[in-house]
């Protein structure tokens, strides 16, 4: 029999009013990874300097997003928990453009974590559901939407055989096209390292996010190509972007998270961000996700958001 879909899912936009999302967990961790576990160089970085984040802080830090969430009247639906597996960060696992819902297609070192989706894609009608195509690498964190337009994140083949932190390739970028071809999609290379944390930039979203109604933050240094600078800049205009200096792009300050144009989540430490958006007129909440940027990821990394209402 046919799942009887309680969640109709719709996401237009980064910053309609957010109806529903899924937020990572930390349940059960494991132990601090070897470095020879680790996918990307944030994680490397802490690990080899004894820093790396333990599981009680990270979920001190999740339950303080969690109660934002909360205050807004957020449903929030939480993964399966899986023993021994870090799965903080769902953005990646899948990711909702309109009405359907894609399933990932990831590093292999992170597959274990979508069954752990199961349960809440069980929640949706069917014949909302897609897998990308077999050749399509991509995550969610490498996926944004503007207006009538889907930005994405993405390696051409050479880098993509090159580096284990390049997780989107074009052929992913072509099959998004094909699904949806009422949108301008456009793929955006990346720099990418992975053993240097400051040379490299993980998915879009640690490099530009738009914000409000027509604002947006980005990290030029993080764009291979400066046609793909002017065009963000053409789009937005320039008075609308908040440009972040390697230092601010090395602390993923683009890594906000919007419940509405209104209102964003942001990280106590940036400071100017924090203050451009609220000379902007938008509401600022602010906590500490100081452990949880340890491993790569921030606060839009760790959702993964269902339904959106303008």
């Amino acid at each position: 029999m046919k799942n009887q879909s309680h969640i109709a899912l719709n996401i237009s936009s980064e910053t309609d009013v957010l109806k529903s999302v899924v937020l990572g967990i930390s349940d059960s961790m494991g132990k601090t990874p070897e470095i020879h576990q680790c996918y990307d160089p944030d994680s490397k970085y802490h690990v080899e300097n004894k820093t790396y984040p333990k599981s009680k802080n990270i979920s001190i830090e999740l339950d303080s997003f969690l109660n934002i969430l909360n205050k807004y009247n957020v449903e929030v639906l939480r993964p399966d928990n899986i023993h021994d597996l870090n799965q903080v960060f769902a953005r990646d696992l899948g990711f909702v453009i309109k009405n359907r819902f894609i399933i990932s297609n990831i590093i292999t070192e992170r597959s274990q974590e979508i069954p752990a989706l199961n349960t809440i894609i069980n929640l949706f009608s069917n014949d909302k559901v897609l897998k990308i195509s077999k050749n399509s690498k991509i995550e969610g964190g490498d996926i944004s939407i503007f207006k009538n337009h889907i930005f994405i994140g993405a390696s051409k083949a050479e880098d993509f055989k090159k580096f284990k932190v390049a997780r989107t390739n074009f052929e992913a970028v072509k099959n998004i096209q094909d699904l949806f071809p009422e949108m301008k999609v456009m793929g955006f290379e990346l720099f990418k390292s992975d053993e240097n944390k400051d040379d490299n930039t993980l998915h879009l979203d640690c490099c530009f996010q738009p914000v409000g109604n027509n604002l947006a933050i980005i990290a030029p240094s993080s764009f291979k190509n400066k046609s793909d600078i002017e065009y963000l800049e053409n789009l937005f205009g320039k008075p609308n972007l908040f440009y972040l200096d390697d230092f601010e792009k090395n602390k993923m300050f683009s890594n906000v998270f919007s419940i509405s144009s209104k209102v964003v989540v942001s990280d106590v430490r940036f400071i100017k961000l924090n203050n451009w958006l609220k000379q902007n007129s938008i509401f600022v909440e602010e906590i500490n996700y100081s452990e949880i940027s340890k491993m790569g990821g921030l606060f839009r990394c760790s959702t993964l958001p269902l339904k959106r209402e303008k």
